[in-house]
């Protein structure tokens, strides 16, 4: 469906972005589906992330310029990006670096700053060796194991054999196809039972319960759908660490400026690999 919407403006810290590119993102249709609680409803426009040209700029804003090439993770609870033009914060907009393009920015918003926040920022890599990252062949997996792999972790990731050999492509070490195989055994196996350092889990609680046993002793595990049920888990056994990973979501509503500005400059990291071609965006 589409329609007619009064034209937008900028408030004092905004911008008004005509729009080159977005992305349709895992969130995107469940909200359009579900509808979200934030909300104020008729809400007429969808999509989180959105790549264009800067054609209005706010009266208090600062480094940016009229034909900027930019880039946001916008706010779910406002009109986004399913549009002409949109108004974003300027806060949280990044400027799209030479030799990248509207596409390729758009492409590695909310997927690549998911895994850039779970991989780069939430766990700890400082003597580590070895990550489990589920749903490589998915957006945020993809992005996961490219960073994984720059950090010279060896990659785990669950893929069907189908995507094996993309999953490799992107610098996985050992595909396991969750459909044929058991996880755990598999995990177990090729780490002589201590299992892995970290766990990057974008399914679902339940597999982030069964991660507890994937994980070697004072391991991480960072989730994305959903934390593990810990209450089997006695103390001083396994040690554990839990991350949770939130990003634009929990940004934009938890009022911190620093977590907002994370936002830029994550997407600005994930735009200079792009355009330095360490990271692939699809």
């Amino acid at each position: 469906m589409g329609g007619e919407i009064a034209d937008v403006s900028p408030e004092k810290n905004q911008l008004v972005v005509k729009i080159i590119s977005t992305a349709l993102n895992p969130v995107d249709y469940k909200m359009i589906e579900n509808g979200n609680p934030y909300w104020k409803y008729p809400h007429v426009v969808g999509g989180v992330d959105l790549t264009g040209e800067v054609v209005e700029i706010g009266s208090e804003v600062h480094g940016f310029n009229i034909g900027d090439r930019v880039a946001c993770h916008t706010n779910l609870s406002n009109n986004g990006a399913f549009a002409e033009k949109a108004v974003v914060d300027s806060d949280v907009t990044a400027k799209i670096p030479d030799d990248v393009s509207f596409d390729q920015a758009a492409t590695i918003l909310c997927a690549g700053m998911t895994a850039y926040e779970g991989i780069v920022q939430k766990l700890n890599h400082f003597q580590k060796k070895s990550i489990l990252i589920h749903a490589g062949s998915g957006g945020v997996g993809g992005f996961a194991i490219q960073l994984a792999k720059e950090l010279g972790l060896k990659v785990f990731t669950t893929a069907s054999s189908y995507n094996h050999s993309w999953v490799k492509q992107l610098g996985a070490d050992i595909a396991i196809d969750y459909r044929t195989e058991d996880v755990t055994s598999r995990i177990l196996d090729e780490t002589n039972g201590e299992g892995v350092d970290l766990i990057l889990n974008t399914v679902g609680r339940k597999e982030a319960t069964e991660d507890l046993k994937r994980l070697t002793f004072s391991g991480q595990l960072a989730y994305i759908a959903g934390g593990p049920d810990t209450s089997d888990v006695k103390p001083f056994t396994l040690s554990p660490s839990i991350h949770e990973v939130a990003l634009g979501g929990a940004a934009h509503q938890s009022g911190s400026a620093r977590a907002r500005r994370n936002l830029a400059y994550m997407a600005q990291e994930l735009m200079q690999r792009v355009k330095d071609k360490s990271l692939m965006p699809w």
